[in-house]
């Protein structure tokens, strides 16, 4: 009979897959502002064991209560930065030792399952109705964005946050034998 995992087993099977995760992973998310979406962002970045979240432009964030009730104390988890212009926030992700890339709809982006993502990667998400400013789509490295199929012309800042960085785990354990 089935039973779901006891919070041992749980600890557990996430130390197994921590330990075949090598790869950083990285956000900035510019002039996000509403604050179930930071506080989304936050607790799939902590799952994903997320190192960094810049916050550019106006971004609220994760001490607004609003987030913090989404994210459930995991802003501890993830090391973040106060909000700071986009470019800089691009810099300071690749001095970091990053690859940049926006997922954001433009003529010249890959489709996220055909990007490079199994490397130290700094995934860009942008604001809510206007996604990423010009100015941090030139100061990237590449763009990528999510396949769709449905009637509707893009997904929620945190859905998107969350399947970028489920792509790029995908991508890095892809590889590793069955346990």
């Amino acid at each position: 009979m089935r039973r779901q995992l006891r919070p041992t087993d749980v600890k557990r099977l996430n130390r197994t897959w921590r330990r075949s995760t090598g790869n950083r992973l990285a956000l900035i998310l510019e002039s996000v502002t509403g604050p179930f979406n930071v506080g989304s962002i936050f607790r799939s970045a902590a799952a994903f064991g997320v190192d960094t979240i810049w916050l550019a432009g106006n971004a609220t964030p994760p001490t607004n209560p609003k987030a913090g009730k989404t994210a459930l104390g995991t802003e501890r988890l993830v090391t973040w930065h106060d909000a700071m212009p986009a470019t800089e926030a691009v810099k300071a992700a690749r001095d970091d030792g990053y690859t940049v890339l926006a997922i954001e709809l433009t003529s010249d982006a890959l489709p996220l399952h055909k990007a490079d993502l199994a490397r130290n990667v700094c995934l860009v998400v942008g604001s809510e109705d206007h996604g990423c400013s010009p100015a941090l789509l030139d100061a990237a490295d590449g763009v990528c964005y999510i396949p769709q199929v449905g009637r509707v012309g893009s997904f929620n800042v945190s859905v998107a946050a969350a399947i970028a960085l489920a792509e790029a785990r995908r991508q890095e354990w892809q590889n590793l034998p069955d346990s």
